[in-house]
């Protein structure tokens, strides 16, 4: 998936001469449905299932359903770590199971200005999106050790990043994207239990599932 644009010459040189920095693209969210009772909220590293539809923004055309094509089952994917567009690792956060929402996704957080299949260049993307459930991401020893550079059972911020900026490599996306940085301090945040600046392979295997 193409899921970010570069911008153009002239826009790059316009901010320079300004010294200002570009926006960063947003989706725009509207929660159509949530439950009452909401116990588990999607985070980054969770297995999210949901039902979607898509729609080309311009005109309403509907170019992909997940009740309607294929199989007709939802759909799982691994929550910020692109194994879907953009928009939707950013437009899918903290949602309860049974919510539905709908994202309005700019190109750069979509296919960008090549567009695919159904879908025309630097075309703005309509999608309801239901979560039907949430589940733990995986992992195991075999990660963690790959993820220890030095073999001090532990993980450090930067021996998470370098994993995350490898892992974002292997799918062709930047390593240096700051979303990395973003994803490290929430990986902290949860897993962290002592706050010791460090993720302990009892913590990694046992406490959460960010990774």
């Amino acid at each position: 998936m193409i899921l970010f644009s570069i911008c153009s010459l002239l826009s790059f040189v316009i901010m320079l001469a300004h010294g200002g920095k570009l926006p960063d693209p947003e989706v725009k969210i509207e929660v159509v449905h949530k439950p009452l009772m909401c116990h588990r909220k999607t985070k980054y590293g969770d297995m999210v299932l949901v039902h979607y539809e898509g729609y080309l923004h311009s005109n309403g055309t509907m170019f992909h359903s997940s009740r309607l094509e294929g199989d007709k089952n939802p759909v799982w994917f691994t929550l910020g770590t692109r194994e879907v567009l953009l928009g939707w690792d950013k437009g899918l956060q903290k949602m309860c199971i049974g919510e539905r929402r709908k994202l309005i996704v700019p190109p750069s957080l979509a296919y960008g200005k090549e567009g695919k299949g159904k879908i025309p260049p630097s075309s703005t993307l309509l999608f309801d999106i239901e979560v039907i459930d949430i589940r733990n991401g995986p992992r195991s020893h075999d990660t963690f050790q790959e993820m220890d550079l030095n073999d001090d059972w532990k993980l450090s911020k930067q021996e998470v990043k370098v994993y995350l900026e490898k892992e974002f490599a292997k799918h062709g996306y930047s390593p240096n994207d700051t979303h990395n940085e973003a994803m490290v301090e929430d990986i902290f945040k949860n897993e962290d239990e002592d706050k010791d600046g460090f993720i302990s392979a009892r913590e990694f295997t046992y406490q959460h599932d960010e990774l």
